[in-house]
């Protein structure tokens, strides 16, 4: 063995050069870290299992409208009825949401029912349920709606959509015995299914000519937005109790 080889020895085997002790440190941390990397390799996995990416990926709250002309838009441009008008006054507070408009002019509350489940499609997070102003125009028998909106609701929780419950009031001039028993349908059926009730739809415009079409029935595009500004903080606090599903 030359010098020169007896040195290279004694660099690879003292610790001073970094020799055979340094290596044997680095074994040492190599044996260390792998398994704790298996560890996460492993967590990762399984927890990719549990939560496709999919699921994790944030998107809109869908909700649909249902109801009758009132959320229709009857006489109104589209871009100003009232679902497009509270998805846009949400959005502004930072609601990342979709609405739907799912109103039928002259719907009651029973042909509601008949439609509901081809006009909320599956993956709807919420529905806000506007129907009974046409049954106490024709004077239906309160009981023929309390049975339609209650299935309504009860369907609705049933596939896991969360229902707002938006309420109307008998027209004045139908007699006391029939506006008793049709204004605490709403209130009934809220209680009973424990959602969330907007006591009165038409809150603010009702019977102000400035705010409605010459009908005097159904709001203008400034009447809208009266609604849509009076029933905002219910929905809004109605739509923080709501998590996208998958």
């Amino acid at each position: 063995m030359t010098a020169s080889t007896s040195v290279c020895t004694s660099a690879a085997t003292d610790p001073q050069y970094g020799g055979s002790h340094s290596a044997v440190q680095h074994g040492r941390a190599k044996r260390r870290v792998a398994p704790a990397f298996a560890l996460l390799a492993a967590l990762l996995s399984l927890f990719a299992m549990s939560f496709p990416l999919a699921a994790l990926a944030s998107r809109p709250l869908r909700v649909v409208a249902l109801g009758d002309s009132l959320t229709a838009g009857y006489m109104l441009p589209q871009d100003a009825a009232f679902p497009e008008q509270l998805e846009k006054a949400l959005k502004a507070q930072g609601v990342a949401v979709e609405i739907q408009n799912a109103g039928v002019s002259g719907d009651t509350a029973s042909q509601g029912l008949e439609r509901l489940d081809w006009s909320v499609p599956d993956g709807t997070d919420a529905v806000i349920v506007e129907l009974g102003a046409n049954d106490a125009l024709r004077g239906v028998d309160p009981a023929v709606t309390r049975k339609a909106l209650d299935e309504i609701i009860a369907r609705l929780k049933a596939r896991n959509i969360a229902v707002l419950l938006a309420g109307m009031y008998a027209p004045r001039n139908m007699g006391a015995d029939y506006v008793q028993a049709f204004d605490g349908i709403y209130r009934d059926l809220a209680a009973k299914h424990g959602v969330p009730l907007y006591p009165f739809f038409l809150d603010g415009i009702a019977g102000d000519r400035a705010l409605n079409l010459q009908d005097g029935l159904h709001p203008n595009p400034q009447g809208v937005k009266v609604i849509v500004s009076r029933i905002l903080p219910a929905v809004t606090s109605f739509l923080n109790t709501v998590k996208p599903g998958a």
